[in-house]
């Protein structure tokens, strides 16, 4: 039992402890590098998209075909060892029309970001991606689109290996 004011909130440290040498501290310049690993299933569909190649996973007892890939299947929890290529072709099942950058300057022609359900792939499996080579009032769900690539020269093996997707 918490009585009186043994226990008191802290509050926050004046700078003019840092400033009057009443704290001990240490500053340090870190010299730090980092890696990621993707995994094994997204390091083979960023290996594809280098190649101009759309893949999906495929479940072998449910059937299901899941783009981007995964390892397991998330219905029936069992491992997934095939990758199949896919078509670089797909619906818009949602989208947005943005007059905002990512870092909030208002633009007046909007950037079109879409989830774009791929041909090949199950039900409700797609990817989220830009359009674009459309009037931006044009666009509506349902709308076939196809990847437009970055030249082979030009791939690095990431999702912007492909530009945008346009109308087909």
């Amino acid at each position: 039992m918490v009585t009186g004011n043994r226990y008191r909130a802290l509050n926050s440290l004046p700078e003019s402890a840092f400033h009057d040498g009443k704290l001990l501290y240490t500053f340090d310049q870190l010299n730090t590098h980092y890696a990621w690993d993707c995994g094994v299933a997204i390091g083979e569909y960023l290996a594809k998209l280098r190649e101009g190649i759309i893949i999906g996973a495929t479940c072998s007892h449910c059937h299901r075909t899941m783009v981007p890939p995964r390892l397991f299947c998330e219905y029936c929890f069992r491992p997934i060892k095939n990758f199949i290529p896919l078509q670089d072709t797909g619906t818009i099942l949602t989208f947005s029309l943005c007059y905002v950058t990512w870092d909030v300057q208002r633009i007046e022609i909007p950037e079109i970001p879409a989830v774009i359900a791929i041909d090949g792939a199950s039900e409700n499996h797609g990817i989220l991606h830009k359009i674009g080579e459309v009037d931006p009032h044009a666009v509506h769900i349902g709308m076939r689109v196809k990847a437009v690539w970055k030249t082979p020269e030009e791939r690095s093996g990431d999702i912007t290996d492909i530009l945008y997707f346009r109308p087909e």
